[in-house]
């Protein structure tokens, strides 16, 4: 039997999301090993390394950072287009965003709302998805249709940081019973 294979990929300016998927790396390792589970869990910024190569994983976490008024991370930004070519149908997805709620209030965590945008129209199989309570936004393209939930997790080191170690640890315990249901 082969291990589990997980990969990140994120994309970061500021090193924010980076230690995010080194903090998210650390912990899905720690409860696969916890758990008995094969698993590898590896991370890459997509500035040296190719989408694409992200569909050769049995679980993909992508991670983006909101900039300014509801902009793209540079990184995710000169790669946007690479996003439709990628073979995602049936792929375990997660999704992880970095933003300020409270100086750009209007536009919290709309990056992620747009990676999640272009990858659900690839039949991905999108799973982490966050309540939105403790948070104080305006507006956020990353909310669910029923706005109760981001399509990811919504971390704030710029007014939160804080609690952004607990959010990781909660999500990636959700990601591993996410993805024992859906292995049944």
């Amino acid at each position: 039997m082969t291990a589990l294979q997980v990969a990140i990929f994120y994309g970061s300016t500021t090193c924010y999301t980076e230690m995010a998927s080194e903090k998210i790396q650390t912990e899905l390792s720690r409860l696969f090993n916890e758990k008995n589970v094969d698993a590898e869990v590896e991370i890459f910024d997509i500035k040296e390394h190719a989408l694409n190569k992200s569909t050769t994983y049995d679980l993909v976490i992508y991670g983006i950072s909101t900039w300014d008024f509801g902009e793209l991370q540079e990184d995710w930004e000169s790669t946007w287009d690479d996003i439709k070519t990628l073979q995602l149908s049936g792929k375990a997805v997660a999704l992880f965003g970095l933003g300020d709620q409270l100086g750009y209030a209007d536009w919290f965590q709309d990056a992620l709302g747009m990676l999640h945008d272009e990858l659900i129209v690839l039949d991905a199989d999108i799973m982490g998805y966050w309540p939105n309570q403790g948070y104080e936004f305006t507006a956020s393209k990353a909310l669910t249709e029923d706005q109760s939930f981001f399509v990811g997790l919504s971390l704030d080191d710029e007014n939160q940081f804080d609690q952004s170690d607990a959010r990781i640890a909660q999500w990636c315990e959700q990601l591993l019973d996410e993805w024992e249901h859906e292995s049944r």
